[in-house]
């Protein structure tokens, strides 16, 4: 588990990989963006995309999965905020997706010595280095505090 004290400028992990699949690609799609390059293959190739492409919605859908997932978990109280989310590349229905974060802020609560916030920079690239995604996330995180005391009383 990570706490605000465990996440400095700097921290880096590379939280999980999630390999795409065709049908999951278009069974997401078909319930949440159901766009023809999304869920049909043959529409898919005559697009802007060339052939079958994941869905914005499924790749935040699979960082948060990972993110959960994470042996390293960060010990968040709430996601405050999304920011400078690029999507720069399509991610392809065979993809292997790779997600690498890194704290760029980390500053503790005046008024609330339980939390802090963090502003992690994320990036999600295929297995080729080709960048899918980057974002800014804003995170409220719980400091080793509550633990810390909780051990002293038991």
């Amino acid at each position: 588990m990570h706490f605000l004290e465990d996440l400095p400028v700097g921290y880096s992990s590379e939280i999980g990989r999630w390999q795409l699949t065709t049908e999951e690609v278009v069974t997401f799609a078909k319930a949440w963006d159901p766009q023809p390059f999304h869920i049909d293959e043959a529409a898919a190739t005559e697009s802007v995309f060339g052939g079958l492409v994941a869905s914005s919605l499924h790749i935040f859908a699979i960082c948060t999965r990972l993110f959960f997932d994470h042996e390293d978990r960060i010990q968040t109280m709430a996601m405050l905020g999304k920011d400078k989310i690029r999507l720069s590349q399509p991610a392809r229905a065979t993809d292997l997706l790779i997600y690498h974060t890194e704290c760029i802020s980390n500053k503790a609560s005046e008024s609330k010595t339980d939390r802090g916030i963090i502003v992690l920079a994320d990036t999600v690239m295929r297995e080729d280095g080709q960048t899918v995604m980057t974002q800014q996330v804003t995170l409220m995180v719980s400091t080793g505090s509550l633990t810390d005391s909780g051990a002293d009383s038991a």
